[in-house]
């Protein structure tokens, strides 16, 4: 069973192989922190979260790390407006960050470096392309000369020829940055300071970095020349990606990555996600209107990655209903395990259906494919909680059980699928199982006393209260909903 994956640098599937056998060195490009997360980043995180999750599930030591933009004008237009500094401004959005993903259940990376943090490499690396002539100084900036580096656009499949074509008609020529460019497609490494303009100093004069430029530096100073996997949302393959590529290995001469990954894109009922079209949506927003994070984990595992999702309200339903399965699921041995004698520690899982869950995953990280293994193992438990709950005994040996369900969980957590135990099975608002017990009995008098109205009364009170009561010939059992 060997990991294939689709590379956006070579545009096919290919084993995965690792720079050192055993590791994975992964960088995502993380973001831009000016406002809060939206739904769109909401997938990024989640993907490549899971991604990460079954690296290590499958045996890799992964080091994985995600970078903060800090310093860009989105950033710096926003503390203007606020009578602030960029600084405050990244700093309450990176705390805002860590909020929503903590609610959606992502891992912490390993490291957070910041571009505020990396000056001096960034610095280095331009001064290095400077030498190797593939930058130069232009009154306060650095630009990268672009016609000096022959593989440009090996990521995109751009070619500068097509690109040329329509140039002349985007660019304004009475632009002072477009006049000291040596050639239309080159890009700042280094941007002169304006007045009143956080800047740096810096041998070329004080100023700051280009957005490129940060990445490629980032990516050295804590992963080195050559790392596995660089992710990042498929928007940003051109220019950005295809930038760093060309910075970073016309200084190392090797292969900044090995693999390109990049996640799909969120469509909101069909239109592109924006705040001109009033459907841009943050995480925090989203999940203050009640909906489950765990759903929204669901919605995205629910398409292959690197497609496009269209994010609906009937789509979230149908999620938020999947989701319910799974957890009727993974409550399963909290609910029942005591009952059915299980013992105290973790049972041996199912070989052939981790073997499944595993191969299917294999081809390209193929997470609706594992997810259909989740639901099987799930609907099978829930069918067993019933046959318990109405006949008091099972179909399926405990042991049996066991390991299903230890399996459930096992795999559910590769993909970051976890119930809370305490807020699922403590729903009775205050009822104790004595309490329940002696309500049963007034209806069981109610009904000897041919009394059927109290006895109707005594069971919609126990409803409302998330508690069902089924009748049979054996009596009357009970369970919490």
């Amino acid at each position: 069973m060997t990991l294939t994956l689709y590379n956006t640098l070579t545009r096919r599937q290919e084993p995965f192989e690792t720079v050192e056998p055993g590791k994975v060195k992964m960088y995502y490009c993380g973001v831009t922190v000016y406002d809060y997360c939206h739904l769109g980043h909401a997938r990024a995180c989640i993907v490549w979260d899971v991604i990460r999750r079954y690296l290590q599930f499958i045996g890799y030591e992964v080091r994985y790390i995600q970078n903060f933009t800090d310093i860009d004008d989105k950033i710096l237009n926003r503390a203007c407006a606020e009578h602030s500094s960029m600084e405050a401004v990244a700093d309450r959005f990176i705390k805002a960050y860590f909020e929503d993903m903590a609610r959606l259940g992502i891992k912490e990376a390993d490291e957070y470096p910041r571009a505020t943090h990396t000056m001096n490499g960034i610095q280095r690396l331009i001064h290095e392309l400077e030498n190797k002539g593939f930058a130069y100084p232009a009154d306060g900036d650095v630009y990268y000369a672009v016609r000096q580096f022959a593989e440009y656009g090996k990521l995109s499949g751009r070619k500068l020829e097509d690109m040329q074509a329509g140039k002349s008609e985007r660019v304004n020529i009475e632009d002072p940055e477009y006049q000291k460019k040596k050639d239309p497609f080159d890009f700042a490494l280094w941007k002169a300071a304006k007045p009143g303009e956080p800047a740096w100093e810096s041998p070329w004069g004080a100023g700051r970095p280009g957005w490129h430029i940060e990445c490629s530096a980032m990516v050295r100073d804590r992963l080195g020349d050559t790392i596995d996997i660089h992710a990042g949302g498929a928007d940003l393959i051109f220019p950005h990606h295809e930038n760093e590529i060309a910075q970073s290995e016309a200084v190392t001469g090797k292969p900044l990555a090995r693999y390109w990954l990049h996640n799909g894109m969120v469509k909101v009922d069909g239109e592109k996600m924006s705040k001109s079209l009033g459907n841009f949506t943050t995480i925090r927003d989203l999940l203050d209107r009640g909906v489950d994070p765990m759903a929204v984990r669901l919605f995205v595992l629910t398409a292959q990655y690197r497609t496009p999702i269209d994010f609906t309200d009937e789509a979230i339903a149908a999620a938020t209903n999947g989701w319910h399965t799974i957890k009727e699921g993974l409550l399963f041995g909290y609910q029942y395990g005591k009952k059915l004698g299980w013992g105290v520690g973790t049972a041996s899982l199912l070989a052939e259906t981790v073997e499944r869950f595993q191969e299917t995953i294999n081809n390209d990280f193929n997470f609706p494919g594992g997810l259909t293994v989740l639901f099987e193992l799930a609907k099978e438990l829930r069918r067993e909680g019933n046959i318990i709950v109405h006949e008091g005994k099972t179909e399926t040996s405990p042991d049996e059980l066991q390991r299903q369900w230890q399996t459930l969980v096992t795999l559910a957590g590769v993909l970051g699928l976890e119930a809370e135990i305490e807020a699922e099975t403590d729903k009775s608002d205050g009822l104790s199982d004595a309490e329940i017990e002696a309500k049963i009995q007034q209806r069981q008098e109610a009904r000897k006393g041919k009394n059927f109205a109290e006895s109707d009364r005594i069971r919609d009170e126990l409803q409302a209260q998330g508690i069902t009561l089924i009748d049979s010939r054996d009596g009357t059992r009970w369970h919490r909903n």
